[in-house]
């Protein structure tokens, strides 16, 4: 099973790549100009109507890095606590993996303009993942804050088949080294796997520290 799941790794990477796309459609259709910062106005814990979560592990999420290892990204700023067998695949500028016994952590980082509306953006993309959570693709979809930074975490509804990839996924903008950012972070395995590996993921999720 698990080099079955590697060899959907360069597949998880391209779907990162088309979801970043995705929030660029987004920013052009979204035409609303009256809209502000949702971190620093209204409601510090919510925007719009919708709340914010903050990080709050269960027992058995925190069990589930018990003796983890801290991992950080250097180029980037960003740290993470894994589960102890976790190995390193591919660390470079914009892109990070790691994975263990069938599950995996990848991230990207995705430069935008200085003019980039991302506080817009945003909001489209938390839209369009509620409307995909209504056609039944996601079973999750809420706003939550890592390390100050508010974003959208969505997970995946099970899917067809027992070797298909799910996802558990978490995309944020934040302002690092003077530029825009989006931060995209996938944690995955395989459908069957899932239940297994649910609180570590939800685990390292909610272990993430950001610079910013």
């Amino acid at each position: 099973m698990i080099g079955d799941l590697m060899k959907h790794l360069p597949l998880i990477i391209l779907l990162v790549l088309v979801v970043a796309a995705c929030n660029l459609t987004n920013k052009f259709k979204k035409t609303d100009s009256t809209n502000s910062n949702s971190s620093s106005s209204g409601n510090p814990s919510k925007i719009g109507d919708d709340p914010v979560e903050q990080p709050a592990p269960t027992a058995a999420q925190t069990a589930a890095l018990a003796n983890g290892q801290s991992v950080k990204w250097d180029q980037q700023g960003i740290t993470w606590t894994l589960p102890a067998n976790w190995k390193k695949q591919d660390v470079r500028n914009e892109t990070l993996s790691y994975g263990g016994d069938g599950a995996f952590l990848i991230v990207n980082i995705s430069t935008m303009s200085a003019s980039f509306p991302a506080d817009v953006s945003i909001k489209a993309m938390h839209e369009g993942a509620k409307t995909e959570q209504k056609n039944g693709k996601y079973d999750e979809v809420k706003w939550l804050e890592l390390g100050g930074v508010r974003g959208v975490e969505f997970r995946q509804s099970k899917q067809e088949m027992a070797g298909d990839i799910r996802r558990l996924e978490w995309q944020g903008y934040r302002t690092y080294a003077g530029q825009s950012q989006l931060i995209t972070m996938i944690l995955s395995t395989s459908d069957s796997a899932f239940p297994k590996h649910e609180d570590e993921l939800y685990g390292i999720m909610y272990s993430t520290t950001v610079v910013h």
